[in-house]
């Protein structure tokens, strides 16, 4: 085997490796971004179900008041 083919194989050996590397980073940065996204969704949902009592309590208040001037 020449020098020449043994530094073709140090150089794919350096890059499969940085490849590894980049895959690691990628698949941890999505698992992160899968969290977020949960618990992001999670918020909205909350605040939908607050958006929702408070328009219900705003409605029955509504509803009271228009009850008192009758």
């Amino acid at each position: 085997m020449s020098d020449y083919s043994v530094e073709e194989l140090v150089r794919l050996e350096q890059r499969i490796e940085q490849l590894l590397r980049q895959h690691e980073r990628l698949r941890e940065e999505n698992r992160l971004l899968r969290e977020a996204q949960e618990q992001l969704q999670a918020d909205r949902a909350a605040l939908q179900e607050k958006n929702e009592l408070a328009r219900s309590q705003i409605e029955s208040m509504i509803s009271r008041l228009k009850a008192m001037e009758q």
